[in-house]
């Protein structure tokens, strides 16, 4: 019996000894694996350089601002793992506080504090229209360009228009921007508001928070000289527009009243409305002729097909071309015909386009007033 209690006071004083000889080596370290840009939902880690008493840090981990959060313990307990219990605030600063501990030699463990911040909503740094402005052509040429800081690919993005319209978007591969493009007719003359919304893609849909606002105003409607109904508008063109070539086919555009005939021996055959060239973007006025012809073409400048497309200059600058097309096939703008619009060239709507494309002949004059 002596024996054995001279024996544990042994190790005892020996482990004491140990402790105190070699400081270093029972000095316990910490380490946050991250603590910046941190996901609402995502775990804090603390990384302990030797094993801890789990016991002795029970209660004893404190943060602020004060969120629910469940605590777990790996590597052998030489991890402590964080995890909130739903969602840490948006846009926060916390601060965590360990009380001190013990280690697994029973050595004491000091106090240990360090802050983590969670992600930012999106910030919105450019769009086009600029807020405010007028005169504005809202279409598949021309779309509402929203660009972001950074990449928004931890949120779900949504769009409120007022007046309310539904609207078709392509987002790019870096998710930094959505080009927005209407799917349902736009009033003329009529200022829309926008509000762009943001949430966590986790988080439920009523956590869609407003980070952005703007405004523009449509272009004006075509003067009152002409039909605004655009079935009355072409059989205008069809009474009143009289031959300027009297022999052979000829293509003839009125840029007043956003049309086109199409004659053949100084005979009306067919007419159409057009859309032409924006303010700023004008079509050129003066004689032409279809210099090339291509039956979809894709256009580099706008990232868009070019149906029936037909040139009428020699640089293929300009053309009368069907109303563009995205790649997945998407097609707009059928609302806007009778408005200058484009950025030069002359649109048809669908069928209308193929009509003049499969009966003009390349060196077919144009006239453009």
């Amino acid at each position: 019996m002596l024996l054995l209690i001279l024996l544990v006071v042994g190790g005892v004083l020996g482990i004491s000894f140990g402790i105190n000889a070699y400081p270093d080596i029972f000095r316990v370290a910490l380490r946050v694996e991250k603590n910046t840009e941190i996901l609402p939902d995502e775990a804090i880690q603390i990384n302990f350089s030797q094993a801890v008493s789990v016991e002795s840090y029970k209660d004893r981990i404190n943060i602020v601002p004060n969120d629910d959060f469940d605590v777990q313990w790996k590597n052998s307990n030489k991890t402590l793992v964080i995890v909130p219990k739903k969602f840490w605030k948006m846009e926060t600063e916390y601060k965590v506080s360990l009380l001190a501990g013990r280690s697994k030699f029973y050595t004491e463990v000091g106090e240990y504090e360090f802050n983590f911040t969670t992600i930012k909503y999106p910030v919105v740094i450019g769009v086009t229209p600029k807020n405010g402005s007028t005169d504005v052509v809202f279409d598949i040429e021309d779309p509402l360009v929203i660009n972001f800081e950074q990449s928004f690919k931890n949120f779900w993005i949504n769009f409120n228009f007022n007046p309310p319209i539904e609207v078709a978007y392509a987002v790019d591969s870096e998710k930094n921007q959505f080009k927005i493009i209407p799917q349902t007719a736009i009033q003329a003359g009529i200022k829309y508001d926008v509000s762009v919304l943001a949430k966590y893609k986790q988080d439920s849909d009523d956590s869609y928070q407003k980070i952005f606002t703007s405004n523009f105003e449509i272009l004006p409607p075509p003067p009152e000289t002409w039909e605004r109904d655009l079935i009355l508008r072409v059989a205008q063109v069809r009474k009143l527009t009289r031959a300027k070539i009297k022999e052979g086919k000829y293509i003839d555009v009125n840029l007043a009243g956003q049309v086109m005939a199409i004659f053949e021996n100084g005979k009306v055959l067919d007419a159409f409305v057009v859309s032409s060239g924006k303010r700023g973007m004008d079509t050129p006025k003066g004689s032409f002729k279809i210099e090339n012809k291509a039956a979809r073409p894709w256009s580099k400048t706008y990232s868009l097909f070019m149906p029936n497309w037909m040139a009428i200059v020699p640089s293929g600058k300009f053309g009368i071309h069907e109303l563009p097309e995205w790649p997945g096939g998407y097609k707009e703008g059928e609302n806007h015909l009778g408005t200058p619009v484009s950025h030069g060239c002359i649109r048809l709507g669908v069928g209308a386009a193929k009509r003049v494309f499969d009966w003009a002949e390349i060196g077919t004059p144009v006239i453009v007033y």
